[in-house]
């Protein structure tokens, strides 16, 4: 019998290949960007959002905290060197291929956090938890030892103990009080001060979880090209399918698509794809 530690679903033209604990909830990781650039796609599909909306580097470095991410911002942000803004389909791109944190808060910032998450329910995805801003969270840590002036010891027993839904409105409070305030250097150098393994861990474990049974369902919807609307395709398939940007690619697959996600203790993948 598997650990609950490992989940794997392949489906293969409509048939179950291996299930291995498929109803297993277990953190997503970055995996779960999928949903925001949906909501992306959906926003962008009915008008609600222009894609092409140029948005002020400053302005999701505001979400930005360095050594966090693996180096996935600064990554990305190479491509524009000579640039102080660029476009939200950008952002959203970027998000996917490269995994930026700060670009993922930035979006859950414009789209909001309610619609992103009622997407889950229409997508009838029974076991997901809800989302939250990712780089909020890492900051819990300092924001309970300058409000509330616990030790470090204090801090890890409180976050230990705390419900889901209580780490979820702090992250969330935390997220909109930079929109307003945004974190000077010197506030930043704390987050990294206060992200040793203990803390990693706990903001690992608390990421949104789900089965992979939901995200083979969800995957099903994505590759099937007629779950949703022609004009959500449009703007979601350049996002969540830029491994069609590569010649081998184009010659093997008619589309794939793919997004995964790593901590220090966590590795998932999510893959669909038709081939020729």
């Amino acid at each position: 019998s598997a650990s609950k530690q490992v989940s794997l679903f392949i489906r293969h033209n409509g048939q179950e290949w291996v299930a291995v604990n498929p109803r297993e909830k277990l953190p997503l990781a970055s995996t779960v960007k999928i949903i925001i650039a949906i909501e992306y796609a959906r926003q962008a599909a009915e008008g609600i959002i222009d894609p092409e909306h140029q948005v002020k580097i400053s302005k999701l470095n505001t979400f930005y905290i360095k050594k966090t991410d693996g180096g996935a911002h600064e990554a990305w942000l190479k491509q524009f060197p000579n640039k102080d803004s660029v476009t939200i389909r950008e952002i959203a791109e970027g998000m996917i291929a490269f995994s930026s944190n700060a670009n993922t808060d930035y979006l859950i910032h414009l789209l909001g956090i309610e619609n992103i998450n009622n997407l889950l329910k229409d997508l009838s995805l029974t076991s997901h938890d809800p989302l939250y801003p990712f780089v909020s969270a890492l900051y819990i840590p300092v924001h309970l030892m300058e409000v509330e002036h616990l030790t470090k010891s204090e801090v890890l027993t409180k976050l230990r103990s705390m419900d889901s839904a209580e780490y979820r409105r702090l992250a969330l409070d935390i997220h909109h009080q930079w929109l307003d305030n945004p974190l000077t250097d010197q506030d930043k150098h704390l987050a990294i001060r206060y992200s040793d393994m203990e803390f990693q861990q706990i903001w690992s474990d608390r990421l949104p979880a789900a089965s992979t049974e939901d995200y083979v369902s969800l995957l099903s919807k994505l590759n099937s090209k007629t779950y949703f609307d022609e004009r959500i395709h449009h703007y979601l398939d350049p996002v969540m399918e830029q491994l069609m940007q590569h010649q081998k690619n184009r010659e093997s697959f008619v589309h794939a698509g793919r997004k995964g996600g790593s901590t220090a203790f966590v590795l998932t993948n999510a893959i669909y794809a038709t081939d020729h």
